[in-house]
């Protein structure tokens, strides 16, 4: 019998408290629909479904005549199959993590470091900081996505300190101030003003930020009630998030960072020290294999403020330049790649019409995994023992080199995203 190489997964489940209930989260149906007995229990958050190796959600690998039980396991004992570069450049490991998210209330105000900070934190504190290696990550709106990422332009942020009485009060006059001189001709100076700034609100006085916040959230209720536009102060966001988390620091972080609002299709990246937060919405996501993050706000887990406000880097930017756009691959154009400024991970969009019955998912010179969206099909490849049926939540893991043909057998054609290591 051929060595089989390519094979359906079941991937782990993670029911962190932000994530939609039921099966109103994108999680549960995928899970759904790609195992018929799964229970979804209707009350449960669905947050996050992890498809890779991390020992804290190794995939089960749904083929019994493979003697590994996960893909971690697997993957140690065939490292070939990552691929002779991937496998040379990251040690023999899977180098990304891919996921589905479904968001109902924010994510905390994080940031992830870059290789050298992650292995001081990580040294340091290997309780918070749990491995060695950096996390850049990127996120591919499946639903509208909402989420906070970078640093506004300045005049937006000056904006709010001149609409916003109670930020001003907690930034105090001089950093305020500083901050509306800087001049676009000084780049260091605007970024350190910055840093004054966005220090000074998170380290402020819980006592003093909390009676702050409850003065602004009672000013625009006020407003909302009677009808007036408060836009200028954020304000639909700010009793949004006050909502879910009340009292809390990460409320007045909407005034410096900025809002990115994704389509389906549409992607953002984030880079080492890049302070983002996730608001509402479903996405796929893929990051460098590390669970590596700096919180300071939005959050009952452990925040580290300093450390963030250390790390972060203070270059403003509007919110358009947050968006990855695809390229439409030369080679077939059924397939839209995701390529982001790091070598880890790639992730590829593949769109097939319904006027295709037969399509190739090529090989390339990477480990990928195959996540199905949408359609069904049945799967065939010289590397897997069997026909494999593919529908809505299916999940393959596909060695380098290998390819698998698609007899499509749906009305409304195939939605399918592959991660991938393209280097």
């Amino acid at each position: 019998m051929a060595e089989i190489r390519v094979f359906p997964l079941s991937c782990a489940v993670q029911n962190y408290s932000w994530g939609k209930v039921g099966l109103e989260s994108e999680v549960a149906k995928l899970v759904a629909s790609g195992d018929p007995l799964v229970q979804i229990q209707p009350d449960l958050p669905y947050a996050e479904l992890w498809m890779g190796t991390h020992p804290r959600g190794d995939a089960l690998i749904r083929d019994n005549r493979i003697p590994q039980k996960t893909l971690g396991q697997w993957i140690a004992d065939n490292p070939a199959c990552l691929g002779a570069k991937v496998k040379d450049a990251f040690q023999g490991h899977l180098p990304f993590l891919f996921k589905v998210l479904s968001v109902n209330t924010a994510l905390s105000v994080q940031a992830h470091p870059n290789k050298e900070l992650a292995a001081k934190l990580h040294a340091q504190f290997p309780e918070h900081y749990p491995d060695a290696n950096h996390k850049p990550e990127m996120a591919i709106a499946l639903t509208p996505f909402e989420g906070m990422c970078g640093f506004r332009p300045v005049e937006e942020i000056v904006s709010f300190l001149q609409n916003v009485p109670e930020l001003r009060a907690l930034i105090g006059e001089v950093a305020a101030e500083q901050l509306e001189r800087s001049g676009s001709d000084d780049p260091r100076g605007v970024s350190a003003a910055l840093r004054v700034c966005f220090t000074r609100l998170m380290k402020s006085e819980k006592k003093f930020f909390v009676d702050q916040l409850n003065l602004l959230v009672k000013r625009i209720s006020q407003e909302v009630a009677e009808g007036k536009d408060t836009s200028g102060s954020n304000g639909e966001l700010l009793l949004r998030l006050h909502s879910q988390y009340p009292g809390d620091i990460g409320c007045f972080t909407i005034y410096f960072l900025n809002l990115v609002r994704l389509e389906p299709g549409e992607a953002m990246f984030l880079g080492a020290n890049e302070p983002h937060a996730y608001l509402h919405g479903d996405c796929v996501e893929v990051m460098a294999c590390s669970d590596n993050t700096v919180r300071a706000g939005l959050t009952p887990k452990f925040i580290d403020v300093l450390t963030l406000c250390e790390m972060l880097n203070y270059t403003p930017a509007p919110s358009s330049s947050k968006i990855l756009p695809a390229a439409q691959s030369q080679l077939d154009p059924h397939v839209y790649l995701y390529d982001p400024p790091v070598p880890d991970f790639t992730i590829m969009r593949i769109e097939i019409p319904a006027s295709i019955k037969l399509y190739l998912i090529s090989a390339m010179d990477s480990a990928s995994i195959l996540l199905v969206i949408q359609g069904t099909a049945v799967g065939t490849s010289t590397a897997a023992a069997s026909e494999m049926s593919l529908r809505r939540g299916s999940v393959l893991f596909v060695s380098a080199n290998e390819s698998i043909s698609l007899h499509l057998s749906s009305p409304e054609g195939m939605l399918l995203f592959r991660a991938c290591c393209l280097l």
